[in-house]
């Protein structure tokens, strides 16, 4: 079965990689490139993204460091705990989401890391498919290549969407906690982080003003993981459960 085939897997990525590097995704290599100087700067109006890139830093971009700790850690390791280590992509997560998806018939996981999703997010439409998967894998490639890990998740974190029409963590963080992002506790860190993998849906525990069942599971299987991985002592991983989530 192709899955339990690394070598054909990877034969069959690396002909993609190189008809796409050929062929279909040069122009998309100079904007990776004005990444290193430019901000990238997204809009909405009604249901249309726009992406513009501008010199001049937004007065909503935030650094890295202008983000709490444990509430960046509480993101990461909630969408990409490999961020770190791999070059783009996940390669285990990537045979784990094909199984499911062959399994069931239909395209329902992409297994996208942080860097992939900065890649989709900026160059690509939204679309799921093969064709954009692919293309997304490389592009991921392409910026860990010629960007720092530590610009790659600044702009993610500046241009993930956290709710209907709400892009950034600044945004997101003032929005739901009235608060920078400076200030977020470990708890409200995993409350952002649940949202992630689909914003306009999950944002519902917040206009129904009440965490549900699914969102409270999620919130704590987050706080345990920080715990796990030291960014929580035993006495803040307590605290941060027994604290209610305080959603504006």
């Amino acid at each position: 079965m192709i899955f339990k085939n690394a070598r054909l897997f990877k034969l069959i990525v690396f002909c993609s990689f190189f008809l796409l590097t050929v062929f279909f995704l040069p122009p998309l290599f100079t904007n990776i490139l004005v990444l290193k100087k430019a901000y990238p700067v997204v809009t909405q109006q009604g249901k249309e993204v726009d992406v513009t890139f501008q010199n001049k830093r937004p007065g909503n971009w935030v650094s890295l460091g202008d983000v709490s700790k444990v509430a960046l850690a509480a993101i990461v390791m909630s969408e990409d705990s490999n961020f770190w280590h791999h070059n783009g992509y996940d390669f285990e997560q990537i045979k784990k989401a094909m199984k499911i998806n062959w399994k069931r018939k239909k395209y329902l996981r992409g297994a996208s890391t942080i860097t992939q999703q900065v890649a989709k997010n900026l160059f690509l439409y939204k679309k799921k498919s093969l064709e954009r998967k692919i293309k997304e894998l490389f592009l991921a490639v392409r910026l860990e290549k010629n960007l720092q890990k530590s610009k790659i998740l600044e702009i993610y974190m500046n241009i993930a969407e956290w709710g209907t029409g709400i892009y950034g963590i600044k945004n997101a963080s003032q929005f739901y906690f009235n608060k920078p992002p400076s200030e977020l506790t470990a708890k409200e860190g995993a409350f952002l982080a649940m949202l992630l993998p689909s914003p306009k849906r999950y944002s519902r525990t917040f206009q129904a003003k009440g965490l549900t069942s699914y969102a409270a599971r999620r919130i704590e299987d987050i706080l345990e993981k920080l715990y796990m991985t030291n960014h929580l002592s035993q006495e803040d991983f307590d605290r941060e459960l027994r604290e209610p989530l305080g959603v504006n």
